[in-house]
């Protein structure tokens, strides 16, 4: 009779093993949350009108990432603005892209992107370029590591449809291996021609900036 409570207790301290199982495993994604970095783009304040009058709430949008190609964007409606943004980092959180970088600075090729009213244009750049893009486009391109790159956006300054136009635009970004892939060719043949492009373009600069001189 003596023994059943001794069983009772190995069986009760193996479920506190597993307690700290689920421990280890909420820390594991404490460390993969703190991978990612946030960068507030905008903060609204909006109104709901009601029965007895109207009430006031917050619009946040928020984009994070990572800085080695993951990045996402998300919103989010509060009655404060800490909620708001809470909010919406986990709705950025939820719907994270991996875009291909060219060297882990810059992007593989130019590319547009278009949501709604909002046209962007993104174009490589060679290093020490910097982050030539201002407003939304900036979050975007810190989060997502990018080092080098010149953006341009033509159409509404709305950030959400600045946002949703540079993400559609990344999501069209191929990389050099997958370009190959589609196409049944080699990684080398691709990048060849593209040094060979990039070269005529640099020739095709030096040109015009000599005839502006002259």
């Amino acid at each position: 009779m003596a023994q059943a409570p001794q069983r009772n207790q190995r069986e009760g301290g193996g479920g506190r093993r597993d307690g700290g199982g689920r421990r280890d495993g909420g820390r594991r994604d404490e460390r993969e949350e703190s991978e990612f970095i946030e960068r507030l783009v905008s903060i609204n304040r909006v109104a709901k009108v009601v029965k007895g009058g109207r009430r006031f709430g917050f619009a946040a949008i928020v984009v994070v990432g990572d800085r080695r190609g993951r990045v996402a964007h998300g919103s989010g409606k509060a009655r404060e603005v800490p909620e708001a943004i809470r909010k919406a980092t986990e709705a950025a959180k939820r719907q994270i892209i991996r875009v291909p970088l060219r060297d882990g600075r810059t992007l593989h090729h130019d590319v547009r992107g278009h949501f709604g009213a909002g046209h962007v244009v993104l174009r490589a750049a060679p290093p020490g370029t910097g982050i030539i893009a201002g407003g939304p486009l900036r979050a975007v391109f810190e989060c997502l590591g990018v080092q080098d790159v010149v953006a341009k956006s033509i159409g509404t300054s709305n950030p959400h449809n600045m946002i949703k136009a540079a993400f559609e635009a990344l999501e069209s970004m191929m990389s050099p291996r997958a370009v190959a892939n589609r196409r049944g060719l080699k990684v080398a043949d691709i990048i060849s021609r593209r040094s060979i492009q990039d070269s005529a373009a640099g020739a095709g600069a030096e040109t015009e900036t000599v005839e502006a001189e002259a």
